[in-house]
């Protein structure tokens, strides 16, 4: 009896083994097939497949624009508004002191501006916007049917509150940069309180390693 309780016991100690090997083979495996395993520090549920995709907007210029139009180089997504009283401000200066860190370094980035309040942010408005932020900033509007889509493209989250009686309102959002690659869409995102210096070393990580 007891030669049988040893033999099932050596049983399942290799199958155990054999599962947390299998597992520790899988898991290389997927980090071997991601070029950028090592430049990630978030995890998306899903994968990072499940952000982003196709969008059509409106450009500070006035002219109907792609996603394939705007994403020409690695770029770093925002969704905001111009009306926004401070974090939108302070998020998209600190992407643009990113983006200059990495110039001074040789590399190319583009900061985007995209509005999730349509009905006040024309064009004129988001050129101004930007213009003050960053000379590449890209402002991008459209539609509401069309800000939403690309908003729910990259799982943002926003909320009109109700105006008040000289017609104001804010907008609540969510406050994610997206980096953005022209060969490889959505790879990686930062919060709020990344610093532009560790913004822009996490973006060269990930231009190293597509080139």
């Amino acid at each position: 009896m007891n030669r049988i309780y040893a033999v099932s016991a050596l049983a399942l100690t290799a199958a155990l083994l054999g599962g947390i090997g299998l597992s520790i083979l899988l898991d290389r495996t997927g980090r071997d097939a991601d070029i950028f395993a090592e430049c990630r520090a978030s995890r998306v549920a899903g994968g990072p497949g499940d952000i982003g995709g196709p969008f059509e907007l409106v450009s500070e210029t006035g002219e109907t624009v792609t996603d394939a139009d705007v994403i020409t180089r690695p770029s770093l997504l925002y969704f905001g508004y111009t009306f926004c009283p401070d974090v939108c401000p302070l998020d998209n200066a600190r992407n643009a002191v990113a983006v200059e860190i990495l110039e001074d370094r040789g590399r190319i980035v583009t900061p985007v501006f995209i509005s999730i309040d349509p009905e006040r942010d024309t064009p004129e408005l988001l050129a101004d916007f930007t213009d003050n932020m960053h000379p590449r900033m890209i402002g991008l509007t459209g539609s509401v049917e069309q800000t939403t889509a690309a908003s729910q493209a990259y799982r943002t989250f926003f909320n009109i509150q109700e105006a008040d009686e000289d017609g104001f309102y804010l907008v609540d959002h969510s406050t994610f940069t997206y980096l953005v690659m022209p060969e490889h869409g959505f790879v990686e995102f930062f919060r709020r309180d990344t610093s532009p210096e560790e913004m822009a070393d996490r973006v060269a990580c990930f231009m190293d390693a597509a080139s």
